[in-house]
Formats: structure tokens, C-alpha cells, sequence
């Protein structure tokens, strides 16, 4: 089964994004919706990061870590 987790982290944050454009701006709101556009971002970010990371035995034979 095919689960497209980068699209839908794409997705989930656009639709966030969209979500806080709508959201009124006044010094209450505006820290909450910098931070929750943040950690929506962030998602698909990490996944890609994760997602393109070396295989455990690659990381093991690295003589940095």
C-alpha cells in the first residue's frame, strides 16, 4: 500500500497555512499561528529528512558518529 506522505504533509501544511490566513491577527494570535504554521511545516521536512537519511548500516560504518 502506497501512503504519499510527502504529498500529504504538503497538503496538511498548505491547508494550515491556509487555516491561519483566516485566523484574525492581534497580539494574542499572532505567536499561536507563527507556531502552528512551524510545527505544520516542519512535518514535511523531517519526513524528507528522514526519508533521504542513510540505511543503519551505512550510519554504523560512518567513523564520524
Amino acid at each position: 500500500m502506497k501512503y504519499d506522505l510527502e504529498e500529504r504533509t504538503l497538503k496538511f501544511a498548505e491547508s494550515i497555512i491556509g487555516l491561519c490566513k483566516k485566523v484574525p491577527q492581534n497580539p494574542i494570535t499572532l505567536p499561536i499561528i507563527s507556531q502552528l504554521i512551524r510545527a505544520a511545516t516542519s512535518i514535511g521536512a523531517n519526513y524528507a529528512e528522514a526519508n533521504g537519511a542513510s540505511s543503519k548500516k551505512d550510519f554504523k560504518n560512518c567513523p564520524e558518529y
